[in-house]
């Protein structure tokens, strides 16, 4: 649809406070999307809602994108009642929420991205740091502003088709409602360096939370690197945080010899990053449950075979350019991971296969969509 249809010029409103890589997947998906629509929409004007910590982070390119300051803390009473008078005062036509968590108090209309319902397949105090009391309200709280979110939605953006049958099962909505627009990667595209040079050691990127499976992970690589010749280490990055810390105990009251070949390298650098996927031997994901899956895909469009867990979105995303596991089976996570660290073959053919998959995921691609969805639903 392009913007000659549309009639007018739309003023958007994009709640940015995720914004940025220490946000994520999700800070990067708003990142990415606010970027490539600076990009795609020379047309209608952008409101760019930002807090302090993530302000200077984003400069905009395009003068029709404008930074309005919004400091109020994600899933807080400021950001139910104050979020709401925020964006009143810049007067935008169409708000962008890239989350669930929309003030129940906001009347205009909006469209949502919705990532994972993660929260209702795995309602577990073991994901929260809060007490059993401040949990449960907390629980009763997420219900009813994903609730009213989902049912005051002009359009739901789901990031997998996997994401949009979850939003149907748990929630009373139309279908047509719902609109799948994959996310894309970053296209770093390095090559592999000579594969005497590539360093032994397993990779994984992303947070720690139960369901990420970290667990199972560890002890799958401690099978691994009992059956494998050389100095092998697996490298965690991800901000050390509670759930980082949580783990990295777990790893050191194991009594195991693989305690000091698991390396928590924290948060680091996009080059430090993109460093790490071109050096590693192979990328594992072990995930119980993903509504996209962005970290496996960036592996792949640094040319580093991936092995991942056989649930929820990651065969329809990742396709033939994986190899799967079961991600509730240490055994078979273990072998999986064996199997393609002796087979250079395989390896070649992953990572073959996987520079053929990330073509399809673009940001310039979801960026479209989405403005698409924008002006649709101001026609609308």
């Amino acid at each position: 649809m392009s913007n000659k249809s549309q009639g007018k010029i739309i003023r958007i409103g994009i709640d940015a406070r995720f914004f940025g890589p220490r946000q994520k997947g999700l800070g990067r998906y708003v990142q990415k999307l606010v970027e490539n629509l600076e990009k795609t929409d020379l047309t209608n004007s952008y409101v760019i809602f930002l807090r302090k910590k993530n302000w200077s982070e984003y400069q905009p390119t395009n003068p029709n994108f404008k930074k309005v300051l919004a400091d109020y803390p994600w899933y807080s009473l400021k950001e139910q009642i104050l979020m709401p008078l925020k964006i009143r005062q810049t007067q935008v036509d169409l708000m962008h929420f890239p989350h669930f968590n929309v003030p129940i108090f906001y009347k205009k209309p909006f469209v949502i991205t919705i990532h994972d319902l993660i929260l209702k397949k795995f309602p577990t105090r073991r994901a929260s740091t809060l007490d059993p009391m401040r949990y449960w309200f907390k629980n009763l709280a997420y219900q009813i502003v994903i609730n009213s979110a989902v049912k005051r939605a002009k359009k739901i953006i789901a990031v997998s088709e996997f994401t949009k049958k979850d939003i149907l099962k748990y929630f009373k909505t139309d279908s047509k409602k719902i609109k799948v627009i994959y996310e894309g990667t970053s296209g770093i595209g390095l090559s592999r360096p000579n594969p005497n040079k590539t360093k032994p050691y397993l990779l994984y990127v992303g947070n720690a939370y139960p369901h990420k499976n970290l667990k199972r992970l560890i002890l799958a690589f401690k099978k691994v690197a009992g059956n494998k010749q050389g100095d092998l280490r697996l490298v965690l990055v991800g901000e050390i945080d509670y759930f980082y810390k949580r783990l990295k105990s777990f790893v050191q009251n194991s009594q195991s010899s693989i305690s000091d070949s698991v390396v928590f390298a924290d948060f680091i650098s996009n080059q430090e990053l993109a460093d790490l996927y071109q050096n590693a031997s192979l990328y594992v994901f072990p995930s119980l449950c993903e509504g996209f899956g962005l970290p496996p895909l960036e592996a792949m469009a640094c040319q580093l075979p991936v092995v991942c867990s056989k649930t929820s979105c990651l065969p329809e995303v990742l396709g033939s350019g994986a190899v799967y596991f079961n991600p509730q089976s240490v055994d078979d996570m273990a072998d999986k991971i064996l199997q393609i660290l002796k087979d250079k073959e395989l390896q070649d053919k992953l990572i073959l296969k996987g520079g053929q998959i990330v073509k399809k995921y673009q940001w310039t691609k979801t960026a479209q969509q989405t403005l698409n969805i924008y002006i649709q639903v101001s026609i609308n």
